[in-house]
């Protein structure tokens, strides 16, 4: 199986991006932290140049928190700092509000020491389908302006909003490129919903899921349906057809498939991260903060 989505507003909307890009002082890239590596745009690094810029990991609620912590540092690694935040109910936005003014601090004092008042600054919103980036929006405004739906591809053209008297932001659609040079990328952002469902065959992407599963969701799978998880993955076909049964969907394991998916997607079964850890973090524990998020 091969996935790929590119539709034509995608190319637009990253001609677009680039031609504002001198509009505005600051670039807040959305990342899912269920895949923060994944979800990463490869060719923002090129678009966005020496642009000052900050990472936001949503949905962290779905992700496993310590796995978090440490693609958190990854970034921060490079230089990118990382601010982690629960659209759903706000926590991590006073934070993100810190940031970016941390972040424009240089360049209001310098406007300052020239005798310029500097009034507002401008944010670019950019992130994968489905990655939060509307609810995220409607959080830091405090009211609903921007479209929200679980699902990809709801924001079509780029808008400005004004969060605040100093902030203005312009929102733009999801983006993604037009080739996963790796299969199991547009496999990631199918199950987490950054594709269109009627892109993809639901069997296809379950299959993946369960190969993905740690201990603790085989654990929850077997208390949530009743169905022992098996120990070769030869055996995960059959699986979704006894689930299929056991649901009472009878043969139909394509809505079996996507029951499952969903319930992955809602956090069903646990927090999950489907990225696997940087190589040269992989050893590394990371203690969390009470304060990150949740």
């Amino acid at each position: 199986m091969t996935i790929q989505w590119y539709p034509g507003h995608m190319a637009k909307a990253i001609r677009e991006a680039k031609e504002k890009l001198n509009l505005v002082d600051l670039v807040i890239e959305c990342l899912d932290a269920r895949v923060p590596i994944s979800s990463r745009n490869p060719k923002i690094d090129e678009l966005l140049g020496d642009k000052k810029r900050l990472i936001v990991f949503t949905k962290v609620d779905l992700a496993d928190s310590q796995k978090t912590m440490v693609f958190k540092q990854y970034y921060e690694d490079k230089g990118i700092p990382v601010i982690l935040v629960n659209a759903k109910n706000g926590k991590g936005i006073d934070n993100l509000l810190v940031a970016i003014k941390e972040q424009m601090a240089e360049k209001h004092d310098k406007a300052k020491e020239k005798g310029v008042h500097f009034k507002t600054t401008r944010l670019m919103i950019l992130g994968i389908p489905n990655a939060g980036k509307s609810t995220l929006i409607n959080r830091l405004i405090g009211k609903n302006q921007a479209i929200t739906a679980n699902k990809p591809g709801v924001t079509q053209a780029q808008r400005w909003l004004k969060l605040n008297q100093d902030l203005e932001l312009l929102d733009t659609p999801g983006i993604l490129w037009p080739k996963f040079e790796v299969e199991y990328v547009g496999e990631k952002l199918a199950l987490t919903g950054a594709i269109k469902d009627s892109l993809f065959y639901k069997d296809d992407v379950a299959l993946f899921a369960l190969s993905q599963f740690s201990p603790a969701q085989k654990e929850a799978f077997t208390n949530i349906y009743s169905l022992s998880f098996p120990e070769s993955s030869d055996e995960f076909p059959q699986l979704l057809m006894d689930l299929a049964k056991t649901r009472g969907y009878r043969d139909d394991y394509e809505k079996a498939s996507h029951q499952l998916i969903y319930d992955i997607r809602s956090g069903k079964l646990g927090r999950m991260t489907f990225d696997a850890l940087p190589p040269e973090k992989e050893t590394i524990v990371v203690e969390e903060n009470e304060s990150d998020a949740e």
